[in-house]
């Protein structure tokens, strides 16, 4: 399965803006974490990027597109750190670490937010407070993850100043439960959490090992399962629904290995690949009648290395090629609205690009498009 990109060419479109549009664009700081490109029940992408004061969000004008919508900005001061997450219902959810000043000291806690249908403006911003009381423990709470189940519960990890995991969630009336201490030790940033068969899985490195935990059932109290080994680098990991039920886990191997993958019950098995610090994303795609995995990371160049493998055969090799377009933070895979992969990045520019699957044999790439600014 071959892998080209044609030449990257800058392609203005349509420029309808939105009630929301902001006349100066706030910079792009960087790319939020979790899934950044989503695509909502009428059908159209969207894509978030933090920014200075709030985030930035681009919306297809069209399910399909190509034209997308000026980027419209919504405000929220001091967040450090922002999470986007989408629920089977396509509800978006926003986690942020926010931190504030008051008579001297930092003031750090989780707020949360919704955009219930594409395009539409999100709900106030809400605080989840923080698993500690003390300032000086609460300011080094580490950033929040997030996971929706098919329920549409929210569930909150994050790593607490001791090193451990916590856990807050939404209960089946809509309140917010107290944070709960999954324990655990040793634990970095980057924590990364994900659901499948109303069940959430939590992959979090530390040190040499990874740890994990899983909902033995829909509702219960995630459980520790036995240490994952080779350890996975910061902020690399990713899941996949690979079979009904059943999560495939890939992370960068932190001694400059390349890839990693993972399945309950087998052993870690080693692949290729060359990331560089940033998260590996990932697609299930047919691809010339075969359910094909796609994975695409930065690389150490500084550009968008995509691979293809068939699902749950990684083993047998994966197929890698370069884009040859640089990006800023991490990449975004998403399926359109007529089944297409699409590929999202944001540039040096701090632009958005966008190219999408285009016609032929194995997985091929249409022109960069660079959404208006």
């Amino acid at each position: 399965m071959a892998i080209r990109d044609r030449s990257a060419r800058t392609s203005r479109r349509g420029r309808a803006g939105t009630a929301a549009a902001a006349p100066a664009r706030p910079p792009v700081t960087g790319t939020a974490t979790g899934s950044w490109l989503v695509r909502g029940k009428d059908g159209r992408l969207t894509a978030y990027a933090p920014c200075g004061g709030g985030l930035l969000r681009w919306t297809e004008n069209r399910p399909g597109g190509p034209d997308w919508s000026d980027p419209a900005f919504f405000a929220v001061e001091g967040l450090t750190h922002l999470t986007v997450a989408q629920g089977a219902d396509a509800y978006v959810h926003f986690l942020g670490r926010r931190e504030r000043h008051a008579d001297g000291a930092v003031l750090v806690d989780v707020v949360h937010a919704v955009q219930y249908q594409t395009g539409r403006p999100l709900t106030e911003w809400r605080s989840l407070g923080n698993p500690h009381r003390s300032p000086e423990r609460a300011a080094r709470l580490g950033p929040p993850t997030a996971a929706v189940t098919p329920s549409g519960d929210v569930h909150v990890v994050a790593r607490n100043a001791g090193g451990g995991l916590m856990m807050r969630r939404e209960g089946r009336s809509g309140a917010w439960e107290p944070w709960a201490d999954l324990r655990g030790a040793g634990l970095r940033d980057e924590v990364t959490a994900t659901a499948v068969a109303g069940r959430v899985e939590v992959f979090a490195p530390a040190g040499g090992a990874t740890l994990m935990w899983s909902q033995p059932e829909p509702g219960a109290v995630p459980r520790r399962l036995p240490d994952v080994r080779p350890g996975a680098l910061p902020g690399s990991a990713a899941a996949l629904e690979t079979a009904p039920g059943r999560l495939t886990w890939f992370w960068t191997d932190p001694a400059g290995a390349g890839l990693v993958c993972l399945r309950p019950g087998a052993w870690a098995v080693p692949l290729s690949g060359a990331p560089a610090d940033g998260a590996n994303v990932l697609l299930r795609q047919v691809l010339d009648g075969y359910d094909c995995t796609v994975i695409a990371h930065r690389g150490r160049d500084g550009t968008v290395l995509v691979g293809v493998c068939g699902t749950e055969a990684e083993a047998s090799g994966l197929w890698w090629g370069d884009t040859g377009r640089a990006c800023l933070g991490d990449p975004a895979l998403a399926h359109d609205a007529h089944g297409r992969a699409v590929l999202a990045v944001l540039g040096p520019d701090r632009d958005l690009w966008v190219a999408r699957q285009g016609q032929g044999p194995g997985l091929s790439f249409t022109d960069w498009l660079r959404v208006p600014s």
